[in-house]
């Protein structure tokens, strides 16, 4: 349902500002597909000295644009299994999918390269949990996104894509009921890859 919710916003984005975009003489759709690296803040307030691994995986977004400098993106990623530690210590695992909704101002006037920042918010649903006996977290978190980017234009079509976001991800940390702390993911999201706008 939540999948579902974020599709209709960006569908109905699409079908509001649909006229906006008419005169652009280019299509308002762009897809990106990345690798990404996932690099955590790991801050953590309970007594478990928890973190979770950094890691590298592949994403894609959707980017709709408004008009010549405002678009919205929708970044997408499969479910990732990350790797939890205590005090060094491998105790589990769980999985994540943020779908992030982004609002975005793109610079125009530089010649050979396309600026951007963003802002918005993202979505994170923790399944799969596997931890200690009595360990859970809580299913699932709103929270803030940030972003800065670059296109390089390789032709009216392609285009080379650097991308940083940061995001909020937190989720409280329970055992047997009673509520220890929090765990605070908050990773940068380092991205590098190709557009193509149709």
């Amino acid at each position: 349902m939540k999948k579902l919710s974020w599709w209709a916003a960006v569908l109905l984005a699409g079908s509001v500002t649909g006229a906006m975009a008419q005169g652009l003489g280019e299509s308002p759709w762009q897809i990106r597909l990345r690798s990404v690296h996932l690099d955590s803040v790991n801050k953590d307030t309970t007594p478990l000295g928890l973190s979770i691994d950094n890691k590298t995986f592949a994403a894609m977004d959707f980017t709709y644009f408004l008009s010549k400098n405002l678009a919205a993106e929708l970044f997408l990623t499969t479910n990732q299994r990350q790797r939890v530690f205590s005090n060094g210590a491998d105790i589990g695992s769980f999985k994540h999918s943020p779908p992030t909704l982004m609002l975005q101002y793109h610079f125009t006037d530089f010649d050979g390269f396309k600026p951007y920042v963003g802002g918005g918010v993202t979505y994170t649903r923790f399944s799969g949990v596997s931890l200690p006996p009595g360990v859970t977290l809580d299913s699932h978190n709103w929270g803030a996104a940030f972003q800065v980017g670059v296109d390089f234009p390789i032709d009216k079509n392609w285009s080379i894509n650097l991308d940083v976001k940061k995001a909020y991800i937190r989720t409280d940390v329970y055992a047997d009921g009673s509520n220890l702390g929090r765990l605070r993911v908050d990773p940068l999201l380092y991205g590098v890859g190709i557009g193509y706008r149709y």
